[in-house]
């Protein structure tokens, strides 16, 4: 019990800002073996954001709340899945070859494609859960919940699937889980992401499950074919990608319910 606990506050220390109360022993071992509750992690963070937003709405706007409950989620996870979306899109867009794309998402500075590719992320990201919030606020809430877990879910999977491509620089490189595990592992993380859904007993939204899992097919299929496999800031934008795309998702089933 105390060695799981210990994986789970690796995974919480890293992709949150909540402060542990207790030193954590720390290894690449553990930080690979706290996989498994990633998105649990995802749970958190949905929940800490759909709180904010249910508190937002007694005084504001679905549009303001939502806004505001974004701003709440970046500053529990300090941007972490943001950054690598932000980093990959100045790479991918401004690099060409396996060498400069590394080089670029190793550079600290934002680029022109990392700038326009977040403000049309986040864009998106709020008016969907927006659009979403107008037909049902317990809908929107079980969406952010189950969002936040279901990418990370995702994101996780493609250290299952492709290979993790070493940074150029290791001084620059972001603590991460890149070893295969056990799959069940897997099988842990997946019962995770179906907790909302038991618990909103709305069973067509599972169709938003694998259809999200696309943008992770397609983004890794993209970073095998130009670096070889994924980084860290890869699995960043797996993360942000998954999340929007199930969003849509979630928008487009509600005229089915």
């Amino acid at each position: 019990m105390r060695k799981e606990l210990t994986y789970l506050g690796t995974a919480i220390m890293f992709f949150t800002r909540i402060p542990i109360p207790f030193k954590l022993p720390y290894s690449t071992e553990i930080m690979n073996k706290s996989q498994k509750y990633f998105p649990f992690v995802g749970i958190i963070v949905g929940l800490f954001t759909a709180l904010v937003y249910a508190g937002a709405m007694t005084f504001f706007s679905v549009q303001i709340s939502m806004i505001i409950a974004t701003i709440a989620s970046v500053l529990l996870t300090g941007a972490f899945h943001e950054d690598g979306f932000t980093d990959s899109c100045d790479a991918f867009g401004g690099g060409y070859g396996k060498e400069k794309i590394m080089t670029i998402m190793k550079d600290s500075r934002i680029g022109a494609y990392g700038v326009i590719g977040i403000i049309l992320l986040l864009l998106l990201k709020i008016t969907t859960l927006t659009e979403i919030g107008t037909h049902s606020t317990p809908l929107v809430i079980f969406t952010l919940i189950s969002g936040h877990a279901v990418s990370r879910f995702h994101a996780g999977m493609a250290i299952y699937t492709h290979e993790y491509v070493q940074d150029i620089d290791k001084s620059k490189s972001k603590p991460l889980a890149s070893k295969r595990l056990p799959w069940a592992n897997v099988l842990i993380g997946f019962g995770t992401i179906l907790i909302p859904f038991v618990i909103y007993q709305q069973w067509l939204l599972l169709m938003a499950i694998p259809i999200s899992y696309l943008g992770k097919i397609y983004l890794t299929y993209y970073f095998k074919k130009h670096i070889g496999g994924y980084t860290g800031d890869g699995l960043g934008a797996i993360q942000q990608v998954s999340e929007v795309i199930y969003y849509l998702t979630i928008l487009a089933l509600c005229s089915y319910m």
